[in-house]
């Protein structure tokens, strides 16, 4: 006859092996996910009134969901890690959306730079108004309504791909200025094939560090405020607009926010870093 004791302990290993069971599948499922990420073939960078990109890869929480969209008891909760940025200053993101796109005002043939001024230091970014009229012009007008202004960059990854996602008043990848813009600048020859022969087949381009690119749903016709700020050559489908590149202080300003890495230790989410535009700016040059 079994004991009540022995009963126990019998229990508690079947429940010891379950948890061991689940770990290894949620660590299995993340794998997958990385994978994926890692070949290019899943990426989808978020902008205007659509889902976070984050959901497109099995919810941004570096698989430790199941698939009830619950956490397990028995794995760590995501915390955040440590900020190296200041406060944001006083005020709220803007909230007014146009119905179309801006009148073209800028000068095709001038170069113009946009200046963000954040909580973890300057990014200063060159923009090509010539390869990338529209958006420039766009950036333009937003800058000079101050709808980027207080806005948080809302997301960071850091496996495949490695960019900073900002642009967003609503800061949680679904905000949009009211109005799309055409995809620009597609064939620029900044962006190079891959060493890797699959991601090549796949018509996969590097878009490499330094570069400032738009975010967009898989749509065309779908580029809105939102932008990411390449600071690893990252591998991704040639469908977002590479609007310039980045300026040598705002690169240190870009590491010093990846390397806070993410927040709960995944690959993919909000970063540590409190990282704010406080201030956009946009100027002829």
């Amino acid at each position: 006859m079994v004991s009540n004791e022995q009963r126990r302990r019998q229990l508690a290993r079947e429940k010891f092996e379950r948890q061991q069971q689940r770990r290894e599948a949620e660590r299995r499922k993340a794998r997958r996910r990385n994978a994926v990420i890692a070949a290019g073939l899943a990426v989808v960078v978020a902008a205007g009134a659509t889902a976070y990109a984050a959901g497109a890869l099995g919810g941004g929480d570096d698989g430790k969901k199941t698939s009830a969209g619950s956490t397990p008891s028995d794995l760590p909760t995501p915390t955040k890690g440590p900020d190296p940025c200041a406060k944001p200053a006083p005020g709220s993101p803007a909230t007014k959306t146009w119905k179309k796109e801006p009148e073209m005002t800028i000068d095709k043939s001038a170069g113009y730079a946009m200046n963000l001024k954040t909580t973890c230091g300057t990014i200063d970014l060159k923009m090509d108004a010539a390869k990338a009229p529209h958006t420039v012009n766009s950036f333009n007008f937003l800058a000079a309504q101050g709808y980027l202004d207080h806005t948080k960059c809302h997301r960071l990854t850091s496996g495949g791909i490695f960019v900073l996602q900002c642009g967003d008043p609503q800061g949680n990848g679904q905000g949009g200025p009211g109005y799309t813009l055409a995809e620009e600048n597609l064939k620029d020859p900044v962006l190079k094939d891959p060493s890797d022969a699959e991601m090549k087949k796949a018509g996969m381009k590097i878009y490499p560090a330094g570069t400032v690119a738009m975010a967009k749903t898989q749509a065309p016709h779908s580029t809105g405020s939102q932008f990411f700020l390449v600071y690893k050559d990252s591998p991704l489908a040639p469908d977002y607009t590479p609007l310039g590149t980045i300026g040598a202080e705002g690169m240190k300003t870009l590491k010093k926010i990846a390397d806070a890495g993410v927040q709960g230790g995944g690959t993919d989410g909000p970063p540590n870093a409190t990282a704010v535009i406080d201030k956009a700016t946009v100027t002829k040059s």
